[in-house]
């Protein structure tokens, strides 16, 4: 009986073994004709050409990479609140389509997708750096930022100098060097809320990072889009 359950969560997990291109560019060919803020950008990791929405802002304070949840694409709700409203703020946005699965994909079927997810963001940060900027930071979103986790484990030198990681559902930020700040709602998914205290005790000792509860939001901050910028904002003003 062990073994047929084995078998049949392994063959799960090999049905959603590759990201779902095509998905990808469906997501890309409806979104990018009416994108008003920013532009399409292009960028390529593992072979595979990805979309970014690409927003400056003038006298830019820093770069920021946006990194979306399970399933969607950079301007898919709050991700393209804030990819909108942080450029409006004096930050240099770069929202970037992550690896997607068919719809009915769970986050554990993401796995074999992280080695892809993190060299996106790689790309991300080092086309931010190619324009210039000296100062970068990740902000991320869900599944997005168990992405960026992931991405932050695996490049412990990178040119990032911070992260926001919105509705984080794993458990500890331990190894992660740059300041994080952990922001999640009151009425957030039960991962997010559960593994909350042993985020915060990862991060003890790290007088730059921080986490916050964000009273009445759910995992999407319905409703409170100026609440969730005011939080991303105020935290990158005084860490970047």
């Amino acid at each position: 009986m062990r073994f047929i359950i084995f078998l049949s969560f392994l063959c799960s997990q090999l049905a959603f073994a590759g990201a779902d291109y095509a998905r990808e560019k469906k997501w890309a060919d409806e979104i990018t004709p009416g994108i008003v803020v920013g532009d399409a950008q292009y960028l390529e990791a593992n072979g595979h050409k990805f979309l970014t929405l690409y927003t400056e802002a003038a006298n830019a304070k820093a770069g920021l990479v946006i990194v979306h949840g399970i399933g969607v694409h950079p301007e898919h709700g709050l991700i393209g609140v804030l990819r909108s409203r942080l450029a409006d703020a004096g930050y240099t946005t770069l929202s970037i389509q992550m690896p997607v699965l068919a719809v009915e994909a769970q986050s554990d079927a993401y796995r074999p997708l992280m080695p892809e997810a993190v060299e996106r963001i790689k790309t991300a940060v080092q086309f931010l750096q190619s324009k210039d900027y000296k100062k970068i930071a990740v902000v991320s979103h869900s599944l997005g930022s168990r992405m960026s986790h992931a991405y932050f484990k695996a490049n412990a030198d990178t040119p990032a100098a911070a992260w926001v990681a919105i509705g984080m559902a794993d458990d500890s930020y331990a190894g992660i060097k740059v300041p994080i700040f952990d922001l999640y709602g009151q009425k957030d998914n039960p991962p997010v809320r559960k593994n909350a205290k042993k985020r915060a005790d990862s991060m003890k000792g790290k007088a730059t990072s921080m986490q916050t509860r964000a009273p009445n939001a759910d995992h999407f901050f319905t409703g409170q889009d100026d609440v969730l910028v005011k939080y991303v904002k105020e935290y990158l003003d005084k860490t970047m």
